[in-house]
């Protein structure tokens, strides 16, 4: 039996691990309520810091908002400036759905105005899931951090299942071209599966994300192909587990 003391320490750790995992909550209820108003779209990442217009990185994320648009697909960002209100803003003068998953930050972040929808989440994690969850191609412009480690997280769960495998583009050859050397050096070290190569394309034509959106087709806002899919892969994983350990 704990002492008195040690169980009301625990106590009141509890209840804001409670607390906590209702603010999570809330964050993944809200963007939910959001991503099932649209068809999945197309996500775009990049940098938030680069905010001149006539950077040619820009102009291709504007040029592709139109494209995307045009062709009716949603375009999905995470609602800041520069590369992610350019490709906002090709697709919302055309008057095409531009969905932001916006969040607060110390510096830089603010929504863009060439946002059809808007949500600010507080949590990075719910941020993230939704910016997936809304998406049936992903497209990666330059960035820094933020932008490697979105694009790591989907390559990593689409590796190991825990998403389905959707078309991703990283737009801009020269800027890849280390990520893409890193990732081989990480594979011939076996650092890495090679099956992550295989996820993902270096490419300066934004043409190539409209063909395989447009390939894709516009699902049903009722058939995201998220829903059932943790539980088909893990009752399929569970059973080829069962089987193995029979015949083991």
């Amino acid at each position: 039996m704990l002492p008195e003391e040690q169980q009301e320490i625990i106590k009141k750790l509890t209840i804001a691990d409670i607390e906590r995992a209702q603010a999570y909550a809330k964050d993944l209820i809200q963007g939910l309520q959001i991503v099932r108003t649209f068809p999945q779209g197309v996500t775009v990442f990049g940098s938030a810091r680069n905010t001149k217009q006539n950077d040619k990185y820009c102009k291709l994320a504007y040029r592709l908002g139109q494209l995307l648009a045009e062709n009716g697909h949603a375009v999905v960002t995470g609602g800041g400036p520069s590369i992610m209100e350019e490709v906002s803003r090709g697709a919302y003068e055309i008057g095409g759905r531009t969905i932001g998953f916006n969040i607060v930050l110390e510096h830089e972040q603010f929504p863009n105005p060439y946002l059809t929808d808007c949500l600010t989440f507080e949590y990075f994690f719910a941020r993230k899931v939704m910016l997936a969850m809304a998406s049936k191609v992903f497209v990666f412009f330059p960035g820094g951090y933020g932008t490697i480690d979105e694009l790591s997280d989907v390559l990593e769960l689409m590796v190991e299942k825990k998403m389905p495998v959707m078309p991703v583009f990283l737009i801009g050859k020269t800027y890849w071209r280390n990520y893409l050397k890193l990732m081989e050096k990480a594979v011939d070290l076996k650092y890495a599966d090679a099956k992550t190569l295989k996820y993902f394309k270096l490419t300066d034509d934004i043409r190539e994300v409209v063909k395989a959106a447009n390939k894709i087709g516009h699902p049903k806002v009722s058939e995201n192909y998220y829903d059932g899919f943790r539980e088909a892969s893990t009752v399929t994983r569970i059973n080829n587990h069962n089987a193995a350990a029979k015949t083991a």
